[in-house]
């Protein structure tokens, strides 16, 4: 029932009235299609729902929020404008406002278990009434003799969006997350359930068509963009011929929908708020209760205010339907990738301006109508995925075993290390190896694991000084490997660390801890150090300043020159040594000799 909301109650009405049966089955077979594969892929054997949305929760929680501000809004949008011919916009838009009142309260109220069984009584329910709705209309009106618009260029355009926007769309609903995670903590199969899931949801599809077909002729609705409006007509039949127990019936039927998508939106939207919240460490919960921010009171108001605007506006359907076909799919597609184990880059911002062009040629090419543009722009919402489902042409090939650089042909750790700077990558999360160089940058890899977090669940603050110092040995031991600190002169002592704090990290998030030489002047070296979340970005960054000393006398000593010799290759460009490594590159080693 929680899938029934406004785009598959009215729209199917709208696709079976304009384009016929054919329409309609064009708009829920993909439906079907995208419902049964997201139960099939998630509920593989040996595959956690419960551990992958974990991991997903994070960097795709503002996709999950936008789904659910998008299709509360479009019920709610649908249930007053299309419903109005039956009860008046100002009556329809009381009874939308008392239903969402009533699913937040049930949402509040119940656990999803609760809510499943409440959704098994509304079912009947609604059923009975839309086919109390469907007799009476067969038998006051013959049904609609041939489709009003037909296979229209328009129709032609959708069938790419509406295929792709389908399939990914259970991937960004926040509720079939939690309802697959339930099921498979409940011990029951969720593949068998989204199977007979998807077939149910078909059946209601059907049902609805049928609805808008025996309503017969009927005035269609006109938009300022020149596309006609179909999804009023039952009401319009219905509130013309005074049947007002019909009319209440399909009501009844629109009002039920309308409640098991919202109170399932509150249950998700409280389910991902508050596990957000409690691991955020976020400055504004300082200020701000973390009660307000985890209740979903503030997202479902976003959506009562964009439906809000949108029946003021006048504007058609399809509008807000168009996001999940563009400015989401790319988002979802990354979603999509990293469940089925991709481990590429995801730059929402990136898909999100991807997203807005696509969006803004499905509205000129549904305007148009332009067929070729609604089908591009289906097509131009999925190019922010490629960094993620693309291997970058810089990404290197996985290192052998026991080699200690990235390059090609490295020698193993027991061999000589040759001083010239590796291949550089682009991408640093994506290194192959535990360490090694990326241009100037040494770069180490690693996953922290429970050892480094503390009680709350995030990694200790001191272990970001550690894993520098780590990085730093093996930079230092990857240059001089043959460094002995028996026979040394002089030690390398930390004369300064700083460190500035972005974000935190949890365990088993990869991260990639990068240093390099910065600057220098006679005496001392300054080493600048950035950490990264392959899942989150930049974690933090500073700088250390070493200093060099006699090992018998501890008095401050001029750069060893075994030092500069050893980081020939990685000496800061710009430096005095810098300059005199790309000018004198063939003698240098002789001069500092």
């Amino acid at each position: 029932m929680s899938w029934l909301w406004g785009l598959g109650f009215f729209y199917s009405l709208h696709v079976a009235r304009a384009y016929g049966w054919s329409g309609l089955l064009a708009f829920a077979l993909p439906n079907m299609l995208g419902l049964f594969l997201f139960g099939w892929v998630l509920g593989r054997p040996g595959r956690d729902p419960a551990q992958l949305f974990a991991r997903l929760q994070g960097p795709f929680a503002g996709l999950f929020l936008l789904v659910q501000i998008a299709a509360v809004g479009i019920s709610l949008h649908a249930f007053v404008a299309y419903l109005a011919p039956v009860g008046g916009l100002a009556g329809m838009a009381l009874l939308a406002a008392l239903t969402l009142f009533v699913a937040c309260a049930i949402g509040q109220a119940f656990s999803l278990r609760a809510l499943r069984l409440l959704h098994s009584a509304y079912l009947p329910i609604g059923l009975g009434a839309a086919v109390y709705a469907l007799v009476t209309l067969g038998a006051a009106v013959p049904p609609l003799a041939a489709p009003t618009e037909g296979l229209s260029p328009r129709f032609l355009g959708l069938v790419l969006p509406s295929l792709v926007g389908f399939l990914l769309g259970p991937w960004t609903d926040l509720q079939q997350w939690q309802r697959v995670v339930e099921i498979r903590r409940a011990g029951g199969s969720v593949r068998l359930s989204y199977a007979l899931g998807s077939v149910l949801f078909l059946g209601l599809l059907l049902l609805n068509g049928w609805l808008a077909i025996s309503a017969g002729a009927a005035p269609a609705l006109f938009f300022a963009d020149g596309s006609v409006g179909e999804q009023g007509a039952v009401a319009q039949v219905l509130g013309a011929g005074g049947a007002q127990a019909a009319s209440a019936a399909f009501v009844l039927w629109a009002t039920i929908a309308l409640l098991s998508t919202a109170d399932g939106s509150y249950s998700s939207l409280r389910w991902l708020l508050t596990t957000v919240t409690s691991n955020s460490k976020s400055a504004l919960l300082a200020i701000v209760p973390a009660a307000l921010v985890a209740s979903p009171l503030w997202v479902l108001a976003l959506a009562a205010g964009l439906a809000a605007l949108a029946v003021q506006a006048g504007l058609p359907m399809i509008y807000l339907m168009a996001p999940f076909a563009t400015l989401f799919t790319g988002p979802a597609a990354c979603l999509v990738a990293r469940v089925l184990g991709r481990k590429g880059r995801y730059d929402p911002v990136l898909c999100y301006l991807i997203g807005l062009a696509a969006l803004l040629l499905f509205v000129l090419g549904y305007a148009g109508p332009a067929p070729s543009l609604l089908a591009l722009s289906a097509l131009v919402g999925l190019v922010g995925a490629l960094p993620m489902v693309v291997r970058d042409p810089g990404e290197p090939t996985r290192a052998p075993a026991r080699t200690t650089d990235l390059g090609d042909g490295a020698a193993p750790a027991s061999a000589p290390v040759a001083l010239s700077p590796a291949q550089p990558v682009t991408r640093v999360a994506e290194l192959s190896a535990a360490h090694g160089f990326d241009g100037d940058w040494f770069a180490m890899r690693m996953v922290p694991t429970y050892d480094d977090t503390n009680s709350v669940g995030n990694v200790y603050f001191a272990n970001y000084m550690r894993w520098v110092g780590k990085a730093r040995e093996l930079f230092f031991n990857l240059c001089m490997p043959d460094f002995d600190l028996a026979n040394t002169s002089f030690y390398v002592l930390t004369r300064s660390f700083q460190h500035d704090f972005r974000r935190e990290a949890q365990e088993f998030e990869p991260i990639v801890v990068r240093i390099r030489i910065a600057s220098h002047n006679r005496k001392f070296v300054t080493l600048e150090h950035e950490i990264h979340s392959e899942n989150h970005g930049l974690l933090g960054r500073g700088s250390q300043s070493l200093m060099f000393v006699d090992t018998k006398t501890y008095q401050p000593l001029d750069i060893p020159g075994s030092i500069i010799r050893g980081f020939l290759p990685y000496w800061p460009k710009g430096s005095s040594i810098g300059k005199r490594i790309e000018e004198t590159k063939p003698s240098l080693s002789d001069a500092i000799a």
